[in-house]
């Protein structure tokens, strides 16, 4: 990392589902200098027992918020100590340590809203296990938009060239027609325009967006929500001075053209951009939670349970999330732009 220009501010890093491969990841993370300070949250006791297992130098350092931030240094980790609720076996989840993962959420929640911290970057967890303790949770995005008593966020995943928001996000596919309201597509889309502005140095944002339907319904046909609520919604902002296209085919939206025009590209669902995403840019993605009264950025993986604890996890995509969510700070700071 260059550790030419220092930014003083802080970041936060939460290390995920401890039997998965984000202790690992925040191990190999401190193993480099970086230009200004983030702090990893989790297990004191794991973050050492993995250093060893990798063999890796590690100082752990507890975090004092009272101190100015600084670049983090070489072999060195700043840590807000969240105590295991069971002992860890890298890749057996344990439903016990479905609640730990949930007091470091809570506790980031805290943390970025007292601003302690600038950005908070989540790593990887298992949503599966945490339901299965009986903790209904559909994904971070939603649990960190209910702590911060914020009623509207937008997912989006960028790779560089590439961002796609999403109208709905973590919903059973058969739910997503009747989730798609007027009210939430103008919601969606106007934190979408505002923070491309605010956060992504663009004046003008270029929005593309798909159809709901193969063929954006062709006129009916295929479907009639197009008709009903994606088009009025979409020339109604046009109106309003928006630049947006669409509503357009997903199968033919992010042709070589377009992806030279847009800025972005919003997606009525989960499945219906991140595919063609996670092609091009496989772990050099980032999730980006838009909305938020913080920064917050996260890997764009899951836990990878069958490589945990054998060293074998791969630190790109949470790179990239550090870089992102430094360079959003930078860009509200020269700007005196909230986060939202």
């Amino acid at each position: 990392m260059n550790t030419t220009k220092y930014y003083n501010h802080r970041l936060l890093i939460s290390s995920g589902e401890p039997a998965g491969i984000g202790p690992e990841q925040v191990i190999k993370l401190a193993q480099q200098s970086w230009p200004y300070e983030w702090v990893a949250m989790g297990s004191a006791e794991l973050f050492k027992q993995t250093a060893q297992q990798l063999k890796l130098p590690l100082e752990l350092i507890e975090f004092d918020r009272r101190q100015t931030p600084k670049p983090n240094l070489p072999h060195q980790l700043k840590v807000i100590d969240i105590p295991l609720r069971a002992p860890v076996k890298a890749g057996i989840l344990q439903e016990a340590n479905a609640h730990y993962v949930l007091d470091m959420l809570h506790l980031a929640v805290q943390r970025c809203l007292d601003n302690t911290f600038d950005a908070f970057v989540t790593g990887p967890i298992h949503k599966g296990i945490i339901n299965q303790a009986g903790i209904p949770f559909t994904g971070h995005t939603e649990l960190l938009a209910e702590k911060s008593n914020t009623d509207q966020v937008v997912m989006m995943l960028a790779t560089p060239g590439l961002r796609v928001p999403l109208v709905t996000t973590h919903l059973p596919l058969s739910a997503v027609p009747g989730a798609i309201t007027p009210t939430l597509l103008e919601s969606v889309l106007r934190i979408l325009h505002q923070s491309l502005k605010s956060q992504f140095k663009i004046t003008s944002p270029k929005i593309f967006i798909m159809g709901l339907n193969p063929h954006a319904g062709e006129d009916g046909h295929l479907g009639t929500e197009e008709i009903t609520t994606i088009i009025p919604v979409i020339n109604h902002l046009i109106e309003e001075g928006m630049d947006l296209m669409g509503p357009l085919p997903a199968d033919t939206i992010f042709s070589p053209d377009n992806r030279k025009q847009a800025d972005a590209f919003l997606a009525m669902y989960h499945d219906q951009g991140l595919p063609v995403l996670k092609t091009l840019g496989f772990g050099h993605a980032v999730n980006i939670t838009l909305g938020l009264p913080f920064i917050r950025t996260s890997v764009d993986h899951g836990t990878a349970l069958n490589i945990a604890g054998q060293g074998k996890a791969d630190i790109q995509s949470f790179e990239y999330a550090l870089t992102v969510a430094n360079e959003m700070i930078v860009e509200r700071k020269l700007h005196g732009k909230s986060s939202a």
